[in-house]
C-alpha cells in the first residue's frame, strides 16, 4: 500500500462497517493486523480507543506512519487508492461516491439499525419503528431498481460502491427485511461476494 509497514485495523467483526475494511484489504492483498474491538462491551469507549477516534466508533485504521483514519468509507477509499475498486473515469468515480454517501445517510441508518435492534438487542421485528422499516424497504427497493439494468452499482465492474452497500444489505434479513422480495439484490449480493471472495 502506502509504504512498507503493516497497517492496523481496529474493528468489531459483527459490524458491517468494519467488514468493509477487512474485505477491501483482503481483496487487495494488503498486510494488516486486525484488532478486535467488542463494541457491546464498551471497548470503543475507552480513553485509549477514543484517543485514536474521539467519536468512539469502529472501525479505525492506523496507517504505517501511525496516523489514524476513521469512518468506514473513508478507510476503504484510502486503502483502495489506485486499485480497480475505484473507477478511472471521473464521472463513474463520482457515481461511486454518490452511492457511498447515500449508503451512510439513507441505507445504513435504517437497514443496519433494524438489524442491530433485532439481532443484538432482541427486539421483536413487530416492535420496530414502522418509519425505520419503511425507510429500510425504500432503500432496498432503490437498490433493486438500480440493479435491474446493471451488474454492479457502477456499471459492469465491482467498485467500492458495491463494497459499501453489500455490507449491511447481505445482513438485512437479520433485521426482519425479506430479501426474497428483491431478487436483483439477491443476485447482486452473490456476484459481489464472489468477486470480493467474501466467505
Amino acid at each position: 500500500m502506502h509504504g512498507g509497514g503493516v497497517v492496523k485495523i481496529y474493528g468489531d467483526s459483527i459490524s458491517g462497517n468494519c467488514l468493509k475494511a477487512m474485505w477491501v484489504a483482503d481483496y487487495l492483498g494488503l498486510a494488516y493486523d486486525w484488532i478486535e474491538v467488542d463494541i457491546m462491551a464498551g471497548e470503543s469507549r475507552t480513553p485509549a480507543y477514543m484517543a485514536m477516534n474521539p467519536a468512539g466508533q469502529v472501525p479505525v485504521l492506523i496507517r504505517e506512519d501511525g496516523r489514524p483514519l476513521a469512518q468506514s468509507n473513508a478507510i476503504i477509499l484510502h486503502l483502495a487508492e489506485g486499485s480497480d475498486l475505484i473507477p478511472a473515469d471521473a464521472y463513474q468515480r463520482a457515481r461511486m461516491l454518490e452511492w457511498m454517501f447515500w449508503e451512510q445517510y439513507s441505507h445504513e441508518p435504517y437497514v443496519a439499525v433494524a438489524r442491530f435492534q433485532v439481532k443484538y438487542e432482541s427486539k421483536p421485528v413487530a416492535d420496530l419503528d414502522p418509519t425505520l422499516v419503511q425507510h429500510g424497504k425504500h432503500a432496498l427497493q432503490r437498490l433493486e431498481d438500480a440493479l435491474a439494468t446493471s451488474m454492479f452499482l457502477v456499471g459492469e465492474q465491482v467498485s467500492l460502491a458495491d463494497v459499501a452497500l453489500v455490507a449491511y444489505t447481505r445482513m438485512a434479513g437479520e433485521g426482519g427485511f425479506s430479501l426474497g422480495d428483491y431478487p436483483e439484490v439477491v443476485a447482486w449480493i452473490a456476484r459481489v461476494e464472489r468477486r470480493l471472495r467474501i466467505p
